[in-house]
């Protein structure tokens, strides 16, 4: 009896990985994503290019984004947008907008890049600054100002801005390991920006990087990114919190350290794209139809 005491039942650990996958993602898809994104062209004639806003918490892959989706077309990692290595300070200081160029043209959207978010309240970029981003008030070239929100007396400011120079999709970069932790300071910053571009109709869509970091399941193997519980938990954590819903959440691996681009990364970041365009567009077609 004292020996069959001694002797603990080892309870087997939990399976992180789901059954079947919870969104279905075609991997071997990515030549007609980059093939449709490259013939897209925006909903309104009168628009050359699609404006897509991205903004983000200090360190969540904000630029690297933008240099991901650029390598995809490349074939070649970019690092066209500036970022830093040193956490904690935002590397972006002006309003910036990219193109994206193709083996074959240049694509008809343009991601306005941002100073990063922080939870201070003078710190990072105002949240007056990014809501007059999306609007189309801000040229580029802006500094941002930590102190103090851009005014219409600034030679920066557009007092009346076309359809063209709106942004017509805000998309908002989070950090995979950090969304359990996000200061609430920080969301309630987000929360006045939702409210505020809601209020015209500006969809929003939340991209979450590092996912390869934040599941050892998913490092293993990127394609079983949608049967991780742990990926599927952060998202619906994000979700909660953002108030953006899960439809609108794409996880992506941005290109940090790697010199070579990777098919598998590739689809991710091709259909988190292929969504924000479609998204904006829509949009673009509901400013149209009350013109």
């Amino acid at each position: 009896m004292g020996a069959s005491n001694s002797q603990q039942v080892q309870q087997p650990k939990p399976n992180p990985e789901l059954d079947k996958p919870w969104r279905k993602l075609d991997w071997g898809q990515k030549e007609a994503l980059k093939e449709k994104l490259e013939n897209f062209s925006p909903g309104d004639t009168n628009v050359k290019d699609i404006k897509i806003l991205i903004a983000g918490q200090v360190g969540a892959g904000k630029s690297s984004f933008i240099n991901s989706i650029d390598s995809v077309f490349k074939g070649r990692v970019s690092s066209r947008a500036l970022v830093s290595s040193s956490a904690g300070v935002s590397f972006t200081q002006k309003l910036k907008g990219f193109t994206i160029r193709s083996e074959r043209k240049i694509l008809p959207f343009v991601f306005k890049d941002i100073m990063g978010l922080e939870a201070a309240v003078l710190a990072g970029s105002q949240t007056d600054d990014i809501i007059n981003a999306v609007f189309g008030h801000v040229k580029d070239g802006y500094k941002f100002n930590q102190e103090q929100a851009l005014t219409y007396k600034d030679q920066h400011y557009n007092c009346d801005p076309t359809l063209s120079d709106q942004a017509f999709c805000m998309v908002y970069v989070i950090d995979a390991n950090t969304v359990d932790f996000t200061d609430d300071k920080l969301i309630d910053k987000l929360k006045i920006i939702r409210h505020r571009i809601s209020d015209r109709g500006i969809p929003q869509v939340v991209i979450m990087t590092k996912v390869d970091t934040a599941c050892p399941l998913v490092k293993d193997d990127l394609r079983k990114i949608y049967t991780s519980k742990k990926i599927k938990e952060k998202m619906e954590m994000c979700s909660a919190k953002t108030g953006v819903p899960m439809s609108n959440i794409f996880p992506v691996k941005n290109y940090h350290e790697e010199t070579d681009t990777e098919d598998f990364a590739d689809v991710l970041l091709l259909k988190a794209l292929e969504q924000i365009v479609q998204i904006a567009n829509d949009r673009l077609l509901d400013c149209e139809s009350y013109r």
